[in-house]
């Protein structure tokens, strides 16, 4: 079976309807309605986990003899740590953010009940007033929220319902350009949320069965490292996730093209699940590239780091400035879901001997 019923414009289309949800890690309620309403109306059966996540599966032939392939939809955030006596917000991160990439950035605060809009500004912002908002260090004590509400203190914002706790969503500013390539925060990871959820519209309902029974896990505290860790059946052989290929100097991967990893920060990945998914890319003609990413952990090395017993590998679509101003291309998301496909409609890679 060929991957043809999965085009990257309908992928691009679910990514930025996926982006355009707020869910900051522990704030992913509404991200995760939005996934089982698009697997209900589609009569794929799934199930909620307690940490809030969405397992859904589709039967195999061999139901002893399982794969898990995951994506997660939770994303960078912050959360109100202050408010400070003018009424702007001083913040706690939420995930791996670089101050750098904030300065400038509109944000949604959710409070109870409500919403705010805001801006995330340094201190010293105002080059007509401090002589030193060029070379000013960001960081957590410098950094603050201008909320788009007429607050001049601290009681004026807690009057506004605004607290200690609130998420923060940073807005992710979606472009889909003429060329074919989409511009967005939090491509990492509902870029790859999308490419899986296309599978299962296009796929996942058919008669013909998949050669294993596999879970397709959407995780909702990757960023954290809490997500796939758990939750993993003891008849899952080979867990794949499906994340960001990190992009860069050093690195050989690109915008248009499927990343495979060998080794992240955790350590390598399989090597004979990373070897069975180049020769199912060189086999089927879709373009891809084995890469190395230095400062990077998966849901895929978080399960194994909590001891599940499995074959962990990871790919995904190339995403440029990944956690800051991130771009791909449709091809990219064509190739990530054309490699997804065959790899879901290979055998196992322990029973491949080319893997090896």
């Amino acid at each position: 079976m060929d991957s043809a019923g999965i085009a990257g414009n309908d992928i691009m289309k679910t990514a930025v309807e996926l982006l355009e949800i707020p869910s900051p890690t522990g704030c992913t309620a509404e991200v995760m309605e939005y996934i089982a309403a698009y697997l209900d109306e589609r009569r794929i059966r799934y199930e909620r986990t307690r940490k809030g996540a969405i397992l859904a599966e589709v039967p195999g032939v061999d139901d002893e003899q399982r794969r898990l392939v995951t994506a997660h939809v939770d994303t960078l955030g912050a959360m109100i740590k202050e408010i400070k006596g003018d009424g702007t917000l001083k913040l706690s991160l939420v995930g791996s953010s670089v101050w750098n990439h904030l300065e400038g950035a509109y944000c949604t605060i959710l409070s109870e009940g409500r919403r705010f809009t805001g801006t995330i500004l340094m201190r010293q912002t105002a080059v007509h007033v401090y002589k030193d908002a060029a070379e000013a260090k960001r960081d957590d004590s410098s950094m603050e929220v201008r909320v788009d509400a007429k607050v001049a203190s601290k009681e004026d914002a807690e009057k506004l319902g605004l607290g200690v706790g609130d998420f923060v969503a940073f807005d992710p500013r979606v472009q889909v350009t003429e060329e074919g390539f989409l511009k967005s925060r939090h491509l990492d990871d509902k870029a790859s949320a999308a490419v899986l959820l296309h599978w299962l519209d296009a796929y996942g309902g058919q008669d013909q069965k998949l050669p294993h029974t596999t879970y397709f896990l959407f995780s909702n505290r990757e960023e954290t490292g809490q997500g796939g860790s758990s939750n993993v059946s003891p008849r899952v052989v080979e867990y794949v996730a499906v994340d960001m290929g990190a992009l860069g100097d050093g690195q050989a991967g690109d915008e248009c093209s499927v990343s495979i990893c060998a080794k992240d920060s955790s350590g390598p990945y399989d090597l004979r699940l990373r070897r069975h998914l180049v020769r199912l890319a060189q086999e089927q003609k879709i373009p891809y590239h084995v890469d190395i990413y230095p400062y990077y952990g998966s849901d895929a090395s978080s399960a194994l780091t909590a001891g599940h017993d499995v074959i962990h590998g990871l790919m995904g679509p190339g995403i440029a400035a990944s956690h800051a101003f991130e771009r791909t291309h449709q091809e990219s998301l064509e190739a990530s879901a054309a490699l997804l496909h065959a790899y879901l409609f290979s055998p196992l890679c322990t029973t491949d001997a080319a893997a090896m």
